[in-house]
């Protein structure tokens, strides 16, 4: 199941995009903050399956691993059957790469690691303090144009500095990228979701589930129940359900892959969405 974004430009041209609403996310993949090789086997293993599942959307970041995420993904890719062009890859330039030389720089990395002719996406990974967004968006927009970046987006922007980030960029920002999940509302109540919503951006959820860690109280239990799903698939569900909301959940494990990227089936009703949102409003034991 897929979103496809439609923007009308200055030009009055069309553009077109379709998005998987669940992809697969790479935090962890080949280490955290730094690269641990000793972990290659089980990330490598986590991607094939991935792509042998049916993802499509990876994302990956220079800050994963400190970049080994990339080498792996990249790798992972190569060594499938599936074509470069089918799928559709993610990167992000970190906080302290910012400045205009710096930004090009961080993008011929990742696509040096990936071995990639361009990404689909890059985004900026967080804002930083003092950070001069037009300067940013001036390198991002140059790799557009230069063909080694599809499209661009953001990530842990608050609704003024998305704003911002539409102003200053040539081509359509579509997607922010935040941490949202039950019942975790913060990006509802800023007013980030509505807004996306609103202008054809989408949100992508990311740590969607904890990594496993979310709250499994008695609502979500019964409607697990109710669908033969688990509860985290449908938390996964109550995510896509929503208007312009995609998601990037992972695992190492084969039966948590293969379940997250089925709840993208899963179809919940009105009424089991509103006690889902409301859930953990009543304390729901």
């Amino acid at each position: 199941m897929k979103y496809e974004i439609i923007h009308n430009t200055s030009t009055s041209s069309v553009h077109r995009l379709t998005l998987p609403k669940i992809g697969f996310g790479t935090w962890k993949i080949g280490g955290e903050s730094s690269a641990d090789p000793t972990t290659d086997s089980v990330s490598l293993a986590a991607l094939h399956f991935a792509l042998e599942v049916g993802y499509t959307h990876f994302d990956t970041a220079e800050m994963y691993a400190n970049g080994h995420a990339e080498d792996l993904l990249g790798k992972a890719v190569r060594s499938s059957k599936v074509k470069r062009e089918a799928l559709f890859i993610t990167s992000k330039v970190t906080p302290s790469h910012l400045k205009y030389k710096l930004v090009l720089k961080a993008c011929e990395n990742s696509l040096r690691r990936l071995k990639m002719d361009y990404v689909d996406l890059y985004l900026i990974h967080w804002p930083q303090v003092g950070m001069k967004l037009e300067e940013t968006f001036r390198a991002l927009n140059k790799l557009v144009r230069d063909g080694k970046v599809k499209h661009l987006g953001v990530s842990n922007f608050n609704l003024k500095l998305l704003k911002q980030s539409q102003s200053f960029s040539e081509t359509p920002i579509i997607t922010n990228q935040v941490p949202y999940r039950l019942p975790d509302h913060a990006y509802i109540k800023n007013g980030v979701l509505e807004y996306c919503q609103q202008n054809d951006i989408l949100v992508t959820a990311y740590s969607p589930v904890q990594f496993r860690s979310i709250r499994v109280n008695k609502t979500l239990g019964e409607i697990a129940k109710a669908h033969s799903a688990t509860p985290f698939q449908i938390a996964l569900a109550w995510l896509v359900m929503q208007p312009r909301v995609i998601t990037i959940p992972m695992s190492f494990d084969p039966k948590h892959i293969k379940e997250n990227f089925d709840a993208a089936d899963i179809s919940l009703s009105a009424d089991e969405m509103q006690r889902l949102d409301n859930a953990w409003n009543k304390n729901d034991e």
